[in-house]
């Protein structure tokens, strides 16, 4: 750039924070700049973009109001801060390498789904990208998934391997074309490729091995396919024997599988979608969304057997629109791993791990940076709510309603497992993790916030646990103390609420009901079923679900009928329990009734989860659990959406608060179930009696403390029947009812419950 003559009288210096690399930021503020008229330039830094502007004053006005109205759609503008300076009398306008800034912090953009204009020229003979199963451009694509290090450039992630043909050179290096700096521009000639294997032979490339692949499928094999995160292991979603031979070798004996289609019409034909259900399903995040299947929808019975929903997911890469197209038909698309590990993510570990499962391989040779699981959604009191949040959403960062005045790690839960890097007013919440079941999933964990530290140049100063001191995540957090100055415990429940209020933008104080499974209580005992009045710093438990012993301990998550024998141990008619009982062996019962007697690895629970168990089993619903939740599911896809009136719950006032005692309204199901009762009214009529007595208490301890707001966090609100019937309730009595929004209600939540808390704990000791 060169001075001329007839200086430009105003330049500005701006500086964009926010989602403003990787989403084609620069190309467009480049087309911007001339468009106006304007001369300067464009460049990356490490937290921030910065751009010098300089020409007429109406020209600068009118380029900052576009900058805002007309940014890219993957960009996300969080702070724009304008000096005005002296013009240098520039010519032309630049976009400058990207200048590394020390202890910048900048987001990532998340990976999105393949553009309208992309799927264009996919399915388009005359072009030179047709049928490419890596086509992309600044619009859609990979992001975090190959991102190395921050500034984003091509140098800096996995594409770094793949030089630029000079078409594709040409189209990166012009201002006017979307692939115009498109870190992942690439083509058959220059890009990643595919190929089809089985037995470790190598078949049919590109095209050849999407068709070779599309056959297996319609032969009812199972594919491991390599996605933008992980594998998948793909199936005929109509082909039941398939289905039900992937979930023996996965052994995944009955919890759902998701199902891919191309288009929302396919969805349609599956499903009954509402208009925001459409909008997730087809928005650039591509969750998997809960929906209400078609009886008449096609799909295997083995999918989904025995709930109400099933999850479908919209093709989101190149890939799989082409093996979509190819196969004519919904595929299952489920995660590439063994039951409680992680995802696989590169080509030798999912022939280790997945040849016993797989009976084919759809590979390809752009390498993933970092695991990442499909997102989950569900639609609840007319919002989106998330089951699991992962690709499209993470790592984008959340705000701290508090700013962290030190750096802090947040290590989480042992289940659903998140951890969370917080600094100043914004917390980074990593992908989903997982149960913190296996080795592998442990070393998931540490790559994963390796990672994070790297690119988001946190070291920890703090480390914030969960007061369990068994959960692995407490054992990382005692690893990472030899760096740090100081462990925060924060208790479970509290955590579910400081999340909640967290997200939401409210200091508390304010009434959080905390319904889960389980969560270690700061009695020793097992806590579940808890009202708080909570802030962001501390909490008091004002009412809690009666305890009731669980014989054989995180035994009866598994087998329900055990929580069922704990309630019917308090009292009450034992005949309303003999369904529940019904079929367990004289010996085993003998044991898990000493075991209650004796107190002898029988926790006292609290817990909301497992009286859903326990129901399940007075029902006959649920007599073994193949999964965690599973019973709770069934009742909820029980109940659908019939009217119901409660059954006797009652509350009870005691010297700490409020009791709420299910013993009635359990033995009230079993005596109405054994005359011969509706077993899906009688599902319905348990929902609605758990949320008139959470309601009830959660009002009594408003108008006690004077709080207009109530806060509902943990696993048990992913459940829409419940979450409905509460927020309708509350609204009634006039309560401001407070949801999760950007992250999920469930464990998933809580290492951000816990950054919060420790964050206003180390402010307010300043």
């Amino acid at each position: 750039m060169t001075a001329v003559a007839g200086a430009p009288r105003g330049a500005l210096d701006l500086r964009v924070t926010g989602v403003v690399q990787g989403v084609g930021f620069r190309p467009f503020i480049h087309r911007l700049a001339r468009r106006h008229g304007l001369a300067g330039w464009v460049r990356n830094a490490s937290g921030d973009v910065r751009i010098w502007i300089e020409g007429a004053p109406q020209a600068l006005e009118s380029f900052t109001r576009d900058l805002r109205g007309e940014a890219p759609p993957l960009a996300r503008i969080e702070r724009l801060e304008r000096v005005r300076q002296e013009p240098r009398g520039l010519d032309g306008f630049l976009i400058l390498d990207s200048r590394p800034e020390a202890g910048r912090r900048q987001a990532i953009p998340p990976d999105v789904a393949l553009c309208a204009a992309c799927e264009a020229e996919l399915f388009d003979p005359a072009n030179r990208r047709y049928r490419y199963p890596f086509i992309t451009c600044t619009d859609c694509g990979p992001r975090f998934t190959v991102i190395t290090a921050m500034p984003y450039d091509r140098a800096a992630t996995s594409m770094a391997a793949f030089q630029q043909c000079p078409a594709c050179l040409a189209e990166y290096g012009s201002p006017g074309d979307r692939r115009h700096h498109s870190q992942t521009n690439s083509c058959p000639a220059c890009g990643p490729a595919v190929w089809f294997e089985r037995a470790g032979v190598a078949g049919g490339k590109g095209d050849d091995a999407i068709a070779a692949a599309a056959a297996a499928l319609h032969a009812g094999e199972i594919v491991a396919l390599r996605g933008l995160g992980g594998f998948h292991l793909a199936v005929d979603a109509t082909n039941d024997s398939a289905v039900r031979r992937l979930r023996e070798r996965k052994h995944r004996e009955a919890k759902p599988f998701a199902v891919m289609v191309r288009t929302l019409a396919a969805a349609r034909a599956l499903a009954r979608i509402t208009d925001v259900e459409a909008a997730l399903l087809e928005s650039r995040e591509r969750p998997i969304v809960l929906l209400a299947p078609r009886p008449a929808g096609g799909l295997a019975p083995a999918v989904a057997p025995g709930l109400g929903a099933v999850g479908v997911v919209l093709a989101y890469t190149p890939l799989h629109h082409l093996l979509l197209e190819r196969a004519g038909r919904p595929l299952v698309m489920t995660s590439g791993n063994r039951s409680d590990e992680p995802i696989a993510i590169a080509n030798d570990e999912a022939r280790h791990r997945l040849g016993g499962i797989a009976d084919c391989f759809l590979l390809h040779d752009r390498e993933i940076t970092a695991r990442y699981d499909d997102s989950v959604v569900r639609v609840g009191a007319g919002h989106p709510l998330f089951l699991r949040r992962a690709r499209g959403y993470a790592p984008l960062p959340l705000a701290l309603p508090v700013p962290a005045p030190v750096p802090l790690v947040a290590v989480g839960p042992h289940l659903k497992n998140t951890f969370t890097l917080a600094l100043g007013p914004e917390a980074y919440v990593s992908q989903h993790v997982g149960d913190l079941e296996s080795l592998e999933t442990l070393d998931h964990f540490r790559t994963a916030l390796e990672a994070y530290r790297r690119l988001f140049h946190i070291e920890p100063a703090v480390v914030a646990r969960d007061l369990h001191p068994g959960y692995l995540s407490s054992r990382i957090a005692l690893e990472l103390a030899g760096g740090v100055r100081r462990i925060v415990p924060v208790q479970h429940h509290h955590a579910h609420i400081a999340a909640v209020l967290g997200e939401r933008g409210h200091p508390g104080p304010a009434v959080g009901l905390a319904f889960d499974g389980t969560g270690y209580g700061a009695d020793g005992n097992v806590w579940g079923a808890e009202v708080l009045i909570a802030d962001l710093r501390g909490y008091r438990r004002v009412a809690h679900l009666r305890y009731a012993p669980l014989p054989g301990g995180d035994l009866a998550v598994r087998q329900p009928w055990r929580s069922a024998l704990g309630y019917a141990s308090l009292g009450g008619d034992v005949r309303a329990f003999a369904t529940a009982l019904a079929g367990v062996g004289d010996r085993e019962r003998e044991v898990a009734e000493r075991q209650v007697r004796e107190r002898v690895n029988a926790p006292l629970a609290s817990s909301l989860g497992r009286l859903f168990d326990a129901a399940a089993a007075v029902l006959g619903v649920c007599h073994s659990a193949a999964y965690e939740g599973e019973p709770g599911m069934r009742l909820e896809a029980l109940a659908g959406r019939r009217p119901a009136a409660p059954l006797p719950f009652p509350v009870r006032e005691t010297a700490d608060g409020w009791e709420l005692d299910p013993v009635p309204l359990l033995v009230a199901l079993g005596e109405r179930r054994g005359r011969g009762g509706d077993v899906g009214d009688l599902a319905a009529r348990f929902h609605e009696s758990v949320a008139a007595a959470a309601v009830d208490v959660a009002g009594r301890a408003a108008a006690r403390e004077g709080l207009e707001v109530v806060a509902l966090g943990g696993g048990c609100f992913q459940n829409v029947r419940l979450l409905e019937a509460c927020v309708t309730r509350l609204a009634a009595r006039r309560l401001e009812v407070l949801v999760p929004r950007r992250l999920p209600p469930n464990d998933g939540a809580v290492s951000y419950g816990q950054a919060v808390v420790a964050a206003a704990t180390l402010a307010a000791e300043r």
